[in-house]
């Protein structure tokens, strides 16, 4: 893997960690004394941002490894769309059906996980009140790292 690549999947395991750490200190009143926010606030919102990151960072880091850069504007949408071709043309699904063997994993599902994020990140930011945000925040973190895991696997093939 080339090291522009490690350092966006570093940079999305980082991601991942703080939704983590996100989502804990929003179920923990001692955590948001400490870092002088109000016992009723909740950071579910960030938490999802953060989880949408490091699926997009991850994305990025496997298409670097495939020599594919996106670049501003419409960085996200650009890696999206990028992503989404190797999944339609079934390369994906033959680099994760050689990772596993008993458990099958299809890149239509990682895609999927990959727009939903992207849908979430931008209607839970502006739209929603963050109290109201726990459990896609869980799910949110639950779908980065199954993404996460996939790919880095691949990455490692």
């Amino acid at each position: 893997m080339d090291s522009e690549a490690k350092i966006y999947l570093e940079r999305s395991e980082n991601e991942l960690r703080l939704a983590r750490a996100i989502f804990i200190i929003s179920g923990n009143e001692k955590f948001k004394l400490n870092v002088e926010a109000n016992p009723s606030d909740t950071f579910y919102s960030g938490v999802i941002s953060h989880a949408y990151f490091c699926i997009f960072y991850c994305a990025k880091a496997f298409l670097l490894s495939r020599r594919i850069k996106t670049r501003a504007p419409e960085e996200h949408k650009k890696t999206y769309f990028e992503f989404k071709k190797f999944v339609d043309s079934g390369k994906i699904d033959k680099i994760l059906s050689n990772i596993y063997d008993s458990e099958i994993v299809k890149a239509s599902d990682l895609l999927k996980l990959f727009s939903d994020e992207k849908w979430k990140r931008g209607h839970f930011s502006y739209k929603t009140l963050a109290q109201a945000n726990k459990t896609p925040a869980k799910e949110s973190i639950e779908n980065a790292i199954k993404f996460l895991s996939y790919l880095k696997r691949a990455l490692d093939e």
